[in-house]
């Protein structure tokens, strides 16, 4: 069995915590090992801290990969900002060894230490490329016939010369998994453009958040989707709760793991679907 340290990050347990709770009980399907990762931090945000100070965001990044090296596990993350911070902050770390030298002056302060050997893994490619889409569709035994807009983000895939994961522009490991369920990936306009929420935009600059945001919903609804299926909880939380402002849409909002959920089964209560502002009906 795979065996991973399980970074939660900031916003599914403090405002969704079915996607934890559905992520979990998935991973043990797919014979996926999760480890609490005792004492971690926010990743921290690589669209904010990393913006004002880099030195900053690399030592609170690396403080996470140390504390899964001193466990002896790889981290495995469900939000793409989690992603890209801790992805990026391993990369840099472990291409340039007088910057991790200095990180590790700043670790030492809190008794750690990075070696540079920690990999870092989201749950979806995890999924993809690890448990493969054959064998998840041998695995779901509750499969669903939902017409799905698939909403990959932007850190998940970017930068993608050194996450070589999918084709950035043109992806098809979301719909893939998507459609191991049973479900149908509809094609529509402008697919990978931006939730809105990122880079700080959200709080700063809500209206031009919102602008994003709508333009998304329209195209969705445009191509006949019924739900959004994300794989970033931040996403998740600007889909879901834009909806309550904007008139006319009310797309259920799910997490990739929550798809998953109730293809294996699970009820609404363990997915949390009644903590979703935009109500979620299936």
């Amino acid at each position: 069995m795979a065996k991973y340290a399980f970074f939660l990050g900031c916003i599914a347990p403090l405002r969704y915590p079915g996607i934890e709770k559905s992520t979990r009980v998935v991973a043990e399907a797919m014979g996926i090992e999760l480890v609490d990762l005792t004492d971690a931090s926010c990743c921290p945000a690589p669209g904010v801290i990393r913006a004002f100070d880099k030195k900053t965001w690399l030592a609170a990044a690396a403080r996470n990969l140390a504390l899964a090296e001193k466990a002896g596990l790889d981290i495995l993350t469900i939000c793409n900002g989690c992603y890209g911070s801790l992805f990026d902050a391993a990369h840099e770390l472990h291409a340039d060894k007088n910057l991790l030298k200095e990180v590790n002056e700043i670790l030492k302060e809190v008794g750690l230490k990075y070696s540079g050997k920690t990999n870092v893994r989201h749950f979806a490619e995890v999924l993809y490329n690890d448990v493969g889409v054959e064998n998840i569709k041998a695995k779901i035994t509750n499969p669903v016939g939902y017409r799905v807009a698939t909403f990959y983000g932007c850190h998940f895939l970017k930068p993608s010369d050194i996450k070589q994961l999918d084709d950035p522009e043109n992806p098809k490991m979301l719909d893939d998994l998507v459609e191991a369920t049973g479900a149908v990936s509809l094609y529509r306009k402008d697919k990978m453009m931006c939730c809105g929420a990122g880079g700080g935009l959200r709080s700063q600059f809500g209206d031009s958040a919102m602008k994003f945001t709508e333009e998304n919903l329209k195209n969705m609804v445009d191509a006949g989707s019924e739900m959004i299926v994300d794989i970033c909880p931040f996403c998740h939380l600007q889909f879901d709760r834009a909806q309550a402002d904007l008139k006319g849409y009310a797309l259920p909002v799910l997490h990739l793991s929550q798809l998953y959920g109730i293809a294996l089964g699970m009820d609404r209560k363990e997915l949390g679907l009644d903590a979703h502002v935009t109500p979620v009906k299936l």
